[in-house]
């Protein structure tokens, strides 16, 4: 018989943590040191629970380089402890950690499942209380003593998938992610059916936990208009490593002789250039059009199927692992954590 899960849930901040005060009437943070009193039905889930919040809370609006290396350092420090970890995070920018955390925690074993809410877990109507108990069964699940979602994930409104392929696409719905250009790796309904197929196997070597990130990125925008002052200033910003080009369609972007100028100039100062398509799916194919040809010869870099949550995530990532030049070009356009096709 095998072991019962341990699971330690972090509590970053956010709307899923708030409950409210019975004598006030306001909402406060939720006491997780004793969560099987206010969620009794976890008890018949076989884990043992522990949490850890972090102090001060956070809205996910100031996430930050900072707060995520404290986040994996505290993932680091409670892996061999730990069968999985559940993070409850605000869900505005739970993608972009979702994805940041897949790059800096390397030969990562056991599940880190991000989830949240959309109401808070004391209003009567709160998605989450469901999402919560679902991601800790997600978190001990385990087959032959071993888990069965190897990797950061985020579950929400009976989908899991995986962070790094996940965008927000919704402020109000309780369905409020979407994971365009990869299968969802879990389908949750009278019970939880993984997609196999779709999840990362696990290789069993020491986890590596990478906490240095460079955030001399930026990110450019297209739109039908933008000016070659607003293009100029973006790309000569002060210190600027790289940049994010989100591009319409398939990698499209104008002709006009002063943007491909722009464009050039910056990637002969080094800065490296990354397209990805502004569409919620579809990929980046630099030479399929007229339009993307002039791109590619001028050394911008191919984003496939990324999202742009993934690539500054990415981005940030391998600047922050020292590689420049034609080396990081060669690591933005291959799969390190199945970010991309």
């Amino acid at each position: 018989m095998e072991n019962k899960a341990s699971i330690l849930v972090i509590y970053t901040g956010g709307t899923i943590g708030m409950i409210r005060d019975s004598e006030t009437g306001v909402l406060k943070p939720f006491d997780f040191d004793r969560i099987y009193r206010h969620i009794p039905v976890l008890e018949s889930i076989p884990c043992s629970i522990d949490s850890y919040s972090f102090d001060p809370l956070i809205d996910s609006s100031n996430m930050n380089p900072s707060f995520w290396k404290e986040l994996a350092t505290v993932i680091e420090d409670n892996y061999e402890t730990y069968d999985g970890f559940v993070v409850l995070h605000g869900s505005d920018t739970m993608a972009y950690t979702a994805s940041v955390l897949s790059f800096m925690l390397e030969n990562l074993n056991k599940p880190v499942v991000l989830t949240g809410s959309q109401l808070p877990l004391g209003v009567v109507r709160t998605d989450g209380r469901e999402n919560f108990i679902t991601a800790i069964e997600i978190a001990a699940a385990r087959e032959a003593d071993t888990p069965i979602v190897p990797e950061v994930c985020i579950y929400f409104e009976n989908k899991l998938f995986r962070g790094n392929r996940t965008i927000k696409f919704n402020a109000e719905n309780f369905e409020a992610f979407l994971s365009v250009n990869y299968p969802v790796l879990a389908e949750v309904g009278v019970h939880i059916k993984y997609k196999r197929q779709y999840i990362r196997k696990p290789n069993f070597k020491k986890l590596k936990a990478h906490k240095d990130l460079d955030a001399n990125v930026a990110i450019l925008k297209l739109f039908p208009g933008i000016s070659k002052h607003v293009v100029n200033c973006i790309l000569n910003i002060d210190g600027l490593k790289g940049i994010i080009l989100e591009t319409y369609g398939s990698g499209n972007a104008p002709t006009d002789a002063w943007f491909l100028q722009e464009l050039e100039d910056a990637v002969q100062r080094g800065v490296t250039v990354m397209n990805v398509t502004q569409c919620k799916g579809g990929s980046v194919e630099l030479g399929r059009y007229e339009t993307s040809i002039s791109m590619e010869k001028i050394g911008v870099v191919g984003g496939s199927d990324i999202t742009t949550e993934a690539a500054i995530s990415k981005m940030m990532f391998l600047l922050g692992q020292r590689y420049s030049g034609r080396e990081l070009e060669e690591k933005l356009i291959i799969p390190l954590r199945g970010e991309m096709s």
